[in-house]
């Protein structure tokens, strides 16, 4: 089959219910301010994509939901897999069998801009895989221009050790991989404080 030039964007997002997200932030700050949080992580993380002029593919970690992101913009799924890799490897194998490059986000990282996903991309033209490190050692970015499952074999998610066992699979399967510009992930309070006061947004 003859696959699309059109670049498909993945957007991974957790369903907001008070109680499930965010919980390192809702320890220090409680489960209606972490839900509070991760909402606005959603209202960035959705300005973001929209900046992206290909294909985007939403999945939600459980039930789709009739929320703020128009089904007009978004092809919207729900994840499937045993562990987060697998959910990954399954979402970038599915957008992979219709276009040439998927490039995979998350929720978590509100500093992630239309340039550096379009560097992603572009990024994939003389590499095999582009991979945006986050500071806590995992990644807030991937993509690839083939579905490669032993990038996300054995590895112990969320945990300081991703980013680098991820390095480790690829080396040893010969693909060749571009870093991007390491940003935060906004797993605490302090992170999310730290945020605010560099962007101030609105």
């Amino acid at each position: 089959m003859q696959k699309n030039s059109t670049p498909s964007l993945i957007v991974f997002i957790k369903n907001p219910i008070k109680g499930k997200v965010k919980t390192r932030i809702a320890a220090t700050a409680g489960d209606d301010k972490a839900l509070e949080i991760y909402k606005k992580l959603l209202d960035i993380t959705q300005v973001t994509a929209l900046s992206f002029s290909g294909d985007r593919l939403l999945y939600y970690d459980g039930a789709i939901q009739n929320d703020n992101f128009a089904d007009t913009d978004f092809l919207k799924m729900s994840q499937k897999g045993k562990d987060l890799g697998q959910k990954m490897y399954n979402a970038l194998s599915y957008a992979l069998g219709f276009c040439q490059k998927a490039v995979l986000i998350g929720s978590d990282c509100p500093t992630i801009t239309k340039e550096i996903i379009e560097e992603a991309f572009n990024g994939l033209d003389n590499q095999d895989v582009v991979i945006g490190p986050s500071k806590d050692g995992g990644y807030y970015l991937i993509g690839m221009k083939n579905a490669e499952w032993e990038l996300f074999n054995n590895i112990n998610w969320s945990t300081e050790e991703v980013l680098k066992a991820t390095l480790n699979n690829a080396q040893k399967i010969n693909k060749s991989v571009k870093l991007l510009t390491e940003l935060t992930d906004i797993d605490t309070e302090k992170d999310w404080n730290d945020y605010l006061k560099k962007n101030n947004p609105k």
